[in-house]
């Protein structure tokens, strides 16, 4: 049985950046990373992609080439945890042991959540910039939109990158300008929320941006159903408060029409949408998830992202049960605090409480071909800017930022421990 000082299961962005900080910080550990995959993925960039302005090929890397010098790789699939034993189980049978454990694993897509997804996903119209297989579809779509029902949706649970169903909304909506068929096109943007952005100042011009474009959107609506021979797209209505659907909750402009007491079905020529998301199987089934919590994050302290029950356990990213939103900005500022909190356990000193992590993260929100603000907040839905300049408004050199920048700095600094 192999056993490590500390097991990192994923090898994504967050399990790569804190393999890298921790060798950094003591090259002589005995360090694995739980990851199958031979390729890393540059996910932020895959709305660009959709929208046809960024290259594909040039998210995609070698995993090898991000594994840290003296990290143990292990190639196969986490399937157990055994967290009162110290063990973790992978899918060929080994068992791991560990002394520390870090959970990176991510997200997983529960296609199945919605009734009509899985079939009708990559064809017929309905694609996501969320999955590789698709990304390249959507922008296919783009080139081949005539006129009718442009729908971008979002489910009702969390989700990493929360902008992106509207960062993609917003480049179509360009897009079509461009083409000469936006007169003849109804965007739409159907979210379970009840705002198109939970923190100020971005949601006034996020609002402003949905009334001078035209924008139909329909909030508090949760996608139930995806019937792909009708293209339809069925939401129930959450805010009735106990009445029922009348004719005054539809929008005829857009096709809508009533079904039963508390849905409305949208027809559609594309849809964008966001898959379901959730912890892995293999977690929510595990001693370290949240008890009661449907989606299976892994139940850490919001500060320290140690685990609530087991202290030689610490989670970050989007597996991680914090009320932060799920982004690659968030594990730039959890890593340093996983790992600073490691390296205090193995010299038996405390960790840093509740001056840990406070939540930060940012949402680059692309308003068009061009056209970019960056959001940046807390766990206190509060801006938290950081840079010398107003994002909170499009500006071209934010569009440089989400381009060009931060690729560059994720794939030559934030992987490599530097950032």
């Amino acid at each position: 049985m192999e056993q490590f000082q500390v097991l990192i299961i994923g090898g994504g962005t967050a399990g790569i950046t804190v393999a890298a900080q921790l060798l950094k910080k003591d090259p002589t550990l005995r360090l694995g990373i739980i990851e199958p995959s031979e390729e890393h993925y540059y996910q932020p960039a895959w709305t660009l992609v959709g929208a046809g302005t960024f290259d594909y090929a040039a998210t995609v890397k070698k995993e090898q080439k991000f594994i840290p010098k003296g990290a143990h790789w292990i190639k196969d699939y986490a399937q157990e945890i055994d967290a009162k034993h110290n063990l973790v189980k992978t899918r060929d049978g080994s068992s791991l042991k560990y002394d520390y454990l870090v959970v990176a694993v991510g997200v997983q897509y529960d296609w199945k959540a919605i009734p009509g997804l899985k079939e009708s996903i990559g064809k017929g119209g309905v694609t996501t910039n969320y999955d590789k297989r698709y990304v390249k579809y959507t922008w296919e779509l783009l080139q081949n939109f005539k006129g009718g029902n442009a729908l971008f949706t979002q489910p009702h649970t969390p989700i990493k990158c929360g902008g992106a169903p509207q960062k993609i909304m917003y480049l179509a909506e360009h897009y079509f300008r461009k083409q000469g068929v936006r007169d003849k096109t109804n965007v739409i943007f159907a979210t379970p929320g009840s705002v198109i952005f939970g923190v100020q100042p971005f949601k006034k011009f996020l609002e402003g941006i949905i009334k001078d474009r035209k924008i139909f959107a329909r909030f508090l609506h949760k996608l139930v159903e995806i019937r792909p021979v009708q293209r339809e797209a069925v939401y129930q209505v959450t805010n009735l408060e106990g009445r029922q659907l009348t004719e005054e909750d539809i929008d005829k402009n857009i096709g809508m029409r009533l079904e039963g007491t508390d849905k409305v079905v949208i027809p559609y020529e594309m849809i964008h949408l966001a898959p379901p998301q959730s912890a892995p199987d293999f977690i929510k089934s595990s001693p370290l998830a949240k008890a009661d919590d449907p989606y299976g994050w892994v139940d850490v302290d919001k500060n320290s992202l140690q685990h609530v029950r087991y202290p030689n356990v610490f989670s970050l990213g989007d597996v991680a049960g914090t009320p932060n939103a799920k982004t690659g900005a968030a594990v730039r500022k959890q890593a340093p605090i996983v790992v600073n909190n490691l390296m205090s356990l193995m010299k038996k000193h405390p960790l840093n409480g509740a001056a840990g992590y406070d939540g930060y993260s940012s949402c680059p929100i692309v308003t068009g071909y061009g056209k970019m603000l960056l959001a940046e907040f807390n766990y206190e839905n509060k801006a938290t800017p950081s840079l010398p300049i107003d994002t909170s408004k499009s500006r071209w050199s934010m569009w440089i930022l989400k381009k060009y920048i931060l690729p560059w700095f994720y794939w030559h600094r934030m992987l490599k421990g530097k950032g």
